[in-house]
């Protein structure tokens, strides 16, 4: 095994926008509103991503207890829906699309720490996930990936790689498994 010196953790790159009240404005409004099973209401959790910053379309429902770590970070398009317990980690962009849903405890994860650095650096790559895309409970969408058109990530499954349009994916990495086929 090498042995290595390690530096001091230097992510002074990264700037995560919005003044530092801004954040921390976010960060108790989160807390007490996002976060919590006490305010199961959409229309008010809506107004405030916008306040903050976030685009957000017509008809979304974002269900209880949902972590949002950046909202001037975050556009969702029309008639989506964020489950119960859902983390959007978006220390970048995370955009999603119209017709979307994002079950109970999934997690969109856009910052990681590259480990064959000494100093452990953070990387940050945006999330996008197209329209019609069903990211299961539980399931979890890395930082560069894209979800393409009606593409499904299934239950625990872990998104790595970009899933192409139409296709389901499961697993740890996630495999295409078969395409979805959609009916009226």
């Amino acid at each position: 095994m090498q042995r290595v010196q390690l530096n001091q953790y230097d992510n002074s790159w990264y700037k995560p926008g919005g003044t530092v009240l801004k954040r921390l404005l976010w960060y108790y409004t989160n807390a007490l509103v996002f976060k919590t099973a006490l305010f199961p209401f959409s229309g008010l959790k809506v107004a405030l991503l916008r306040l903050f910053g976030a685009t957000v379309g017509q008809h979304v429902v974002i269900k209880p207890s949902v972590n949002i770590k950046y909202p001037w970070h975050l556009k969702i398009g029309n008639e989506v829906w964020i489950g119960e317990g859902a983390w959007i980690d978006n220390l970048t962009t995370v955009s999603i699309g119209n017709n979307v849903c994002i079950s109970q405890q999934a997690l969109l994860i856009t910052g990681n720490h590259n480990y064959t650095k000494v100093a452990f650096d953070l990387m940050v790559q945006p999330i996008t996930l197209h329209n019609g895309v069903w990211i299961g409970a539980q399931a979890v969408v890395t930082g560069g990936v894209t979800c393409g058109e009606h593409s499904v990530l299934t239950l625990r499954s872990v998104a790595t790689k970009d899933l192409l349009p139409f296709g389901i994916y499961s697993g740890h990495p996630a495999e295409w498994m078969k395409e979805r086929v959609i009916t009226d």
